[in-house]
C-alpha cells in the first residue's frame, strides 16, 4: 500500500471493516494518508516498517488486547496514540492512558471530534517546554526563569503548583489520568491520593483561569483525570 509522502500518515489498527472504511473516508477527506491493520501484530509491523505520524488503536482486537499492543509499542516508539473504546469501557480507557496512550475516543464518534483530537496529538510532536516561554490566554510562563505572569503581573506559585503547570503544558491537549499525575509529582506511593491533586488543580484554576466556575484551560475528564486545553503561543 503506497501513501502520499507529503501528507501526515495515520495508521489505523482496527478489525472492524466498517470502522476502517469510515476512518479512511474521514481522514483522506481531511488531507491525511491512511494505512490500516486488522490485528495487533500486523499493526506493530506497520509501525516498524513505515513509522506513521500517529496511530488510532482499537482496544478490542482479535489476536491480543489493544492494551498489550500499546505496551509493546511504548517499549520502543513514542508515536502519538489515540485509543478507541466502546461506551462503558471506562476502566479500559484509564488502563490505556496509563499504558501510554495520548487520548481516547468512545464509539460511536463523530468525524469532527476525531479530527480535532488528532490535530491536538500532532501539535504535540515537538515538546512545548523545549521553548523558552509559553503563553495561553492572558498567562505567560517563562521557563528559563520559572516565572508566571497574568496580564503582565507576576503570580506567586508554589514549587508544586509550578511543577503541575509544567506537566500540563508539556502534555497539553492530552488526557492525564489521576494516577499518572500523582505518580509523576508525588511518587508511586501517592497514586491513590486524589485529594492532593484536586487541591492543586483548584489552586491553579483560581490563579490562572478567568472564570473559576467554567474553567477553559484546566478541564476535568470525569472519573479519569484532567486535560490542559489551549491554543498556545510559544516563544
Amino acid at each position: 500500500m503506497s501513501t502520499d509522502p507529503t501528507k501526515p500518515e495515520i495508521l489505523v489498527i482496527e478489525d472492524e471493516v466498517q470502522i476502517r472504511r469510515l476512518l479512511r473516508l474521514t481522514l483522506e477527506e481531511a488531507g491525511y494518508a491512511m494505512r490500516e491493520a486488522e490485528t495487533g501484530r500486523a499493526g506493530l509491523d506497520e509501525v516498524l516498517r513505515h513509522m506513521p505520524d500517529a496511530v488510532i488503536l482499537d482496544l478490542g482486537l482479535p489476536d491480543q488486547p489493544g492494551i498489550e499492543v500499546l505496551k509493546q509499542l511504548r517499549e520502543w516508539n513514542p508515536v502519538p496514540v489515540l485509543i478507541l473504546s466502546v461506551f462503558g469501557q471506562e476502566g479500559s480507557k484509564i488502563a490505556g492512558l496509563d499504558a501510554g496512550a495520548d487520548d481516547y475516543l468512545t464509539k460511536p464518534f463523530g468525524g469532527g471530534e476525531l479530527l480535532a483530537r488528532l490535530r491536538a496529538l500532532l501539535r504535540r510532536i515537538k515538546p512545548a517546554v523545549a521553548t523558552s516561554s509559553f503563553r495561553f490566554g492572558r498567562v505567560e510562563v517563562d521557563f528559563a526563569h520559572r516565572r508566571v505572569k497574568k496580564d503582565g503581573h507576576a503570580l506567586k506559585l508554589t514549587s508544586m503548583e509550578y511543577a503541575l503547570l509544567q506537566l500540563f503544558i508539556t502534555h497539553r491537549d492530552k488526557v492525564l489520568t489521576h494516577r499518572q499525575i500523582l505518580r509523576d509529582l508525588w511518587g508511586a506511593k501517592a497514586e491513590g491520593q486524589t485529594h492532593y491533586l484536586r487541591t492543586y488543580v483548584l489552586r491553579l484554576r483560581r490563579k490562572l483561569e478567568d472564570d473559576l466556575d467554567a474553567p477553559k484551560f484546566f478541564q476535568t475528564e470525569s472519573g479519569i483525570g484532567y486535560r490542559f486545553v489551549c491554543e498556545a503561543d510559544e516563544g
